[in-house]
């Protein structure tokens, strides 16, 4: 008996070290996790300088200056439906979508020292695997590949809402915590997503959810429920990609670690977020270093900005002092300085704007045709806005490209 039981042992002991051979083989050709640091597919530790793609797929009202009016995705596009009609509205927003990230946009950002991008994605857009997104994304991902820098892939907006709020495009409460069939769909979005990308060694990972639960203390009851969620997003991405890495965010807005238990996949980052703290004082950041050395896994920082140059400078040198890679917020914004770059206001945008701010409902349309731009105006001005986008109409703000620490890039 001990003959065939010893060839038995030796046969899955063989079986095995041939897994965890090709389990390894597989993943080395991928950026990955080693301890308490992201590496590269030689196993180099790779220190991510990046920057967001905010108001691509969800685009957010205060980047459009329209405070008190619009924020969320689709209050933008319910003003632009008034103001176009539907179907000028839609012909509207696929050209914005073409024109407002191009390959030289993403030359830039590697020509200027940026070795990877997080883009914002809303779920509506990939719903399908021909739906519009995927066209857009694999564009990005191949110039990316070109410049050989890394894509971060983050769900923005997903099914049900993640917080409530506008940043998600949901209906004003994170009901994707307590709908079975909203958590159905976003496993379902994420496993399509995987399957497309799995074997794309330029996208370095997922990030699951952005921002979840806000500091609201109503909402806070839903902090049992995420790090369930994210068990269940996970397991629908690892049915289908066994190689990149999954990025988690702590609950209220990336900011509380203490909804983590110890690491449930082998292969994780956990991410925080920062908006204006202090810069210097390494308390701020203290709470995030003691998790990744209680559990010894990376922690990237995969937004903050939204400042003056100071600021900005101040803040990416205590992180880097403190070995955790970043990603500001954001690429591009009209008419600002706290970001990498501008364009102008198009012509007649300020009445647009003023009108934005006008109570909305059919109860108050009256009210609002009293005080409507004329349409040559409403036509000219988002005409005037898809110009304004290109690549050839923005300019760089070289102060906030010298805060990251970054090499002059064209203009």
């Amino acid at each position: 008996m001990r003959n065939p039981l010893r060839r038995a042992l030796k046969l899955a002991l063989s079986a095995l070290s041939v897994l965890t051979l090709t389990i390894g083989t597989a993943q080395a050709q991928y950026v990955h996790t080693d301890g308490e640091n992201i590496v590269d597919a030689s196993g180099h530790p790779l220190f991510l300088k990046g920057m967001n793609l905010g108001n691509w797929f969800e685009v957010e009202g205060y980047m459009f200056h329209f405070d008190g009016g619009p924020q969320s995705p689709h209050e933008i596009e319910a003003l632009t439906r008034e103001l176009l009609g539907p179907a000028r509205a839609d012909a509207f927003w696929h050209q914005w979508r073409e024109n407002y990230i191009t390959k030289p946009d993403i030359d830039r950002l590697a020509a200027a020292g940026f070795n990877s991008i997080r883009v914002p994605l809303h779920y509506k857009f990939f719903a399908t695997g021909d739906s519009e997104g995927f066209r857009l994304l694999d564009r990005v991902v191949a110039w990316a590949a070109q410049d050989h820098i890394y894509v971060i892939l983050d769900m923005h907006c997903a099914p049900g809402g993640q917080t409530g709020t506008n940043i998600d495009d949901s209906d004003g409460y994170p009901w994707l915590y307590s709908s079975p069939e909203a958590q159905a769909e976003t496993v379902a979005l994420w496993t399509r997503i995987a399957a497309r990308y799995a074997n794309n060694p330029t996208v370095l990972g997922y990030d699951l959810l952005n921002e979840p639960i806000p500091h609201y203390p109503q909402d806070q009851q839903f902090n049992k429920d995420l790090e369930p969620v994210y068990k269940k997003i996970a397991a629908g991405i690892r049915s289908v990609d066994p190689h990149h890495v999954l990025i988690l965010g702590g609950a209220q807005w990336d900011s509380n670690f203490a909804v983590f238990g110890p690491p449930f996949d082998s292969n994780t980052v956990y991410q925080l977020h920062k908006y204006w703290t202090k810069t210097t004082d390494v308390s701020i950041v203290q709470q995030y270093i003691d998790f990744r050395a209680k559990y010894h896994v990376p922690i990237w920082l995969g937004e903050s900005g939204e400042n003056n140059d100071a600021w900005i400078a101040s803040f990416r040198q205590t992180l880097e002092a403190n070995n955790i890679g970043w990603c500001f917020w954001t690429y591009k914004r009209m008419d600002a300085t706290a970001t990498l770059v501008t364009f102008d206001r198009p012509v007649h945008w300020d009445e647009i704007v003023a009108f934005a701010k006008l109570p909305t409902g059919t109860g108050n349309a009256e009210k609002r045709l009293a005080v409507r731009p004329p349409q040559d105006d409403i036509e000219a001005a988002f005409a005037d806005l898809l110009e304004k986008v290109n690549f050839s109409s923005e300019r760089l703000n070289p102060g906030y490209l010298n805060a990251l620490g970054m090499k002059p890039a064209a203009p």
